[in-house]
């Protein structure tokens, strides 16, 4: 079983333009992701659709694979860089029966704008396999506020206690505890948080990407509600580490002041 991080990373974004590229103390978004992630895994693949992007991943050393520009998704732009790579280092006869797959290859995808990835997050999410599809969440805690568990930009998770296996993700909370007063749902309740990453065995990977929208992603925009629906199986991994997802300027400005901490 061989685990390949692909870092999905576009230059078009509409609240951070040339998101990837910008400088955290003295070093492109991207890179910090890549040299976080090579702390786990062997290979690691940016796949972009921009030469800019290219060009800079080339100038560290990194791996990088050119994907097209019209992917609705990182899932279908970690597909098309996987062939590529597989292509590109075996050749034609390591594909599978099945089509340009190994299907003993778990393909990893990491967010391109989590610059603090933590190698816990990824041996977590390794150790969900062998299974279909896996991920990661973190549990609110009493630390957290109100505001962070009913933040719509953080869907929720909830997974049976019997197999780890996500019964449901949105972006309202779950579950709801009926019959408790609503501040008090951080302390008695368990509420998970969903990280944005995912591993897929090959072969599944390229069935998904096949997937039409359902109508639960249609209504939460979140496209693992397609897999659900469609009889997949997503294993949870539970970790209590969290790194910080740059997702706007001032979430930029927060990540050169923790590293400025750090120092």
């Amino acid at each position: 079983m061989q685990f390949i991080g692909i870092i999905p990373a576009r230059y078009a974004s509409t609240r951070f333009p040339g998101k990837p590229l910008v400088d955290i103390c003295g070093k492109p978004m991207i890179q910090r992701v890549y040299e976080q992630a090579k702390k786990a895994l062997d290979t690691v693949i940016v796949a972009t659709d921009d030469e800019r992007i290219y060009n800079a991943v080339k100038a560290f050393g990194g791996e990088v694979v050119m994907t097209r520009a019209d992917h609705k998704c990182g899932t279908d732009r970690c597909l098309e860089a996987y062939e590529k790579w597989l292509m590109m280092h075996n050749g034609a006869s390591a594909h599978s029966e099945k089509g340009t797959v190994c299907e003993n290859d778990i393909i990893i995808n990491i967010q391109g704008d989590e610059p603090f990835i933590q190698p816990k997050q990824i041996e977590a999410i390794k150790q969900c396999f062998p299974t279909e599809i896996a991920t990661l969440v973190k549990p609110f805690t009493t630390e957290d506020t109100w505001a962070d568990l009913e933040n719509p930009n953080t869907p929720k998770v909830v997974f049976s206690d019997i197999d780890n296996h996500a019964v449901l993700f949105s972006r309202s909370i779950i579950p709801y505890l009926r019959g408790i007063d609503k501040q008090d749902w951080l302390r008695q309740g368990k509420h998970y948080r969903h990280i944005g990453m995912y591993a897929y065995r090959a072969d599944i990977l390229k069935q998904i990407t096949r997937l039409p929208q359902s109508p639960m992603e249609q209504a939460e925009s979140l496209e693992q509600l397609r897999w659900l629906e469609n009889g997949y199986q997503i294993k949870v991994a539970v970790c209590n580490t969290y790194s910080m997802g740059i997702d706007t300027p001032d979430d930029l400005q927060q990540a050169i002041e923790y590293l400025k901490m750090q120092k």
